[in-house]
């Protein structure tokens, strides 16, 4: 009771009633324009600015038509071993001789290429369809070497042609050497299983390391030249290392995405 009388009593006093009002003080005013600017750039800046995004994937150097696994035909003993891993051997090359109850029998190469890899040894029992060595389809020994970045499917279509790529490659130091450069060549417009890349790198263990987060898209890029470098390849570094790159050498690709504006992430 005693409040509501003073309230009334409060009204009724005609003190302070000629003052003006005061709605508020010069630093609020500050305040509330510098407010209203950066909402006013910041919406200028979301439709007609732009934002640069990268997204990395594992990559792998090789030559541009892959690989094959050449697997034997017949069953028996291995008694020869007729080629060496490096080697580089024509179509129809002998590979690997076989003891079977029909006689010797010879495992050819299929197509030209250079041998990545063998499986099999002198006095192995092998059986047909066996993978006995990996070839690498290249017909030169100075090809150029291409890198396969295998790019999440979700992220594959938001990467334009000729985008520009940062491949740190496993074998050298980036914090010494830098990373190497190329541009998008071309992009697959399906994703692959782990038994097409595979079939693709001549590696089993690939196919699978590359697919345990859903099967990617695999991105072809072009690797910048150079004259002046030891590998023949542009890095970031001036020289780059002092050797030369070989295929089937591990990377992590970064390709750059298509420049997007702030307002359509807000926009469905």
């Amino acid at each position: 009771m005693q409040f509501r009388q003073q309230a009334l009593a409060k009204l009724q006093s005609p003190e302070e009633l000629d003052l003006p009002v005061r709605f508020a003080r010069p630093q609020g005013w500050l305040v509330l324009s510098v407010t209203v600017i950066a909402m006013a750039a910041a919406s200028v800046w979301a439709v007609t600015g732009s934002v640069a995004s990268t997204v990395s994937a594992p990559a792998v150097l090789t030559h541009g038509q892959g690989s094959y696994i050449l697997q034997s035909p017949v069953a028996g003993q291995v008694t020869a071993v007729l080629a060496e891993e490096g080697e580089q051997v024509p179509a129809g090359s002998p590979v690997l001789k076989v003891r079977t109850e029909q006689g010797e029998s010879v495992v050819r190469s299929l197509d030209a290429g250079r041998i990545s890899a063998l499986a099999a040894t002198v006095g192995q029992i092998i059986r047909p369809g066996a993978n006995v060595a990996a070839v690498e389809k290249v017909a030169r020994a100075k090809a150029p070497l291409y890198a396969t970045v295998y790019v999440p499917a979700e992220s594959a279509a938001g990467i334009p042609a000729h985008a520009s790529v940062d491949l740190t490659v496993q074998s050298v130091p980036s914090q010494e050497y830098g990373v190497l450069h190329g541009e998008v060549k071309s992009v697959d417009r399906s994703a692959q299983s782990a038994q097409q890349i595979a079939a693709f790198l001549g590696d089993n263990q690939l196919g699978e390391q590359f697919t345990k987060e859903g099967r990617p898209v695999a991105v072809t890029v072009e690797l910048k030249k150079s004259p002046t470098t030891d590998s023949g390849y542009e890095w970031s570094s001036a020289d780059g290392p002092p050797f030369a790159l070989t295929s089937m050498t591990l990377a992590t690709g970064s390709i750059r995405l298509a420049d997007r504006r702030p307002v359509d992430w807000l926009l469905p």
